[in-house]
């Protein structure tokens, strides 16, 4: 039998527990309660069910300390609590439970990501503590589609090649600065590229490139007109992430007929159900979402450090 979790030395009782190996199975059960809006963290520890927790890269805290698991929160590159709807009332003790585990192993993710409720209570809990947040990003509609699409798909959108990681890579670069505000390969550009190319072998990366000869196809994004990923894949659900349409070619529908193409081969091949979250203010954008036939099915919230 695997290794079942325990509270760390030092924690104290009212603190979550660090869970094992044996007990990812019951924190899937967990997320299973609501799929969409637990797939951040679902994404990673079916990881650890394959794998182990160490390839998976990350711990994984659950609540209560004791009985059966009802919330849990991934703790990794990104900070995602699970506060199924069924907690109710104890909502409040699950995620003062995080908090205080966050506290003791300080801050660790770049950012803090999950459904709103849970996100920003974690973040009010932490935010005397720990460093200031660049941006709170507070309303995020979660949307999904769980059929075919609205608008026709674009028959140009396909699964990016091996060979193409250096056309995409520019795009996905771009993509990254625009939304988070700094460039992933500040400091180096060898993890982001390793990023990208995983997604482009796990066949979770899509592209259109314009024709050879088409006027806006400026050489600093290699000729990529469209692009999406589908960022984080579990319980049957796929989120897509990284949807950016070059500038030049903005106006024109690429982004919903290319994300239809998105959504028919996503839901062919990996998952019944497509899923995004999407800035509030960004009402371009989630007009764009629901002419594909996307419908808002909750919130999230982002706290980026």
């Amino acid at each position: 039998m695997g290794v079942r979790g325990q509270v760390a030395a030092g924690l104290g009782r009212d603190a979550a527990r660090v869970l094992g190996p044996a007990d990812v199975p019951e924190a899937l059960a967990v997320c299973a309660r609501d799929p969409v809006a637990a797939v951040l963290a679902s994404s990673r520890l079916e990881i650890a069910a394959r794998g182990g927790l160490a390839a998976a890269g990350g711990q994984v805290w659950g609540w209560p300390t004791r009985g059966a698991l009802r919330a849990i929160c991934w703790a990794g590159a990104n900070l995602v609590p699970v506060v199924p709807p069924g907690v109710g009332a104890d909502t409040v003790a699950a995620v003062a439970a995080f908090a205080r585990t966050a506290r003791f192993y300080g801050r660790r993710s770049s950012s803090i990501v999950g459904e709103s409720g849970a996100a920003l209570a974690l973040w009010a809990r932490l935010e005397e503590v720990w460093p200031a947040a660049r941006e709170v990003r507070a309303h995020q509609p979660s949307l999904a589609i769980a059929r075919d699409p609205d608008v026709e798909p674009d028959p140009r959108v396909r699964l990016t090649r091996g060979d193409e990681l250096d056309v995409l890579l520019p795009a996905c670069v771009a993509m990254f600065t625009e939304e988070v505000g700094y460039s992933p390969v500040a400091g180096g550009a060898a993890a982001y590229r390793e990023r990208v190319r995983s997604l482009i072998s796990a066949g979770r990366s899509y592209v259109r490139l314009a024709a050879p000869d088409a006027p806006e196809a400026p050489e600093d994004v290699a000729r990529v007109e469209f692009k999406a990923e589908l960022g984080a894949v579990a319980q049957g659900v796929a989120q897509v992430q990284g949807v950016w349409v070059h500038p030049a070619v903005r106006g024109r529908g690429l982004s919903e007929q290319g994300m239809a193409a998105v959504v028919v081969d996503a839901r062919r091949r990996v998952a019944p159900v497509v899923s995004l979250y999407v800035n509030g203010y960004n009402q371009r954008a989630l007009r764009a979402y629901r002419r594909v036939g996307f419908e808002q099915v909750g919130t999230f919230a982002t706290v980026l450090f």
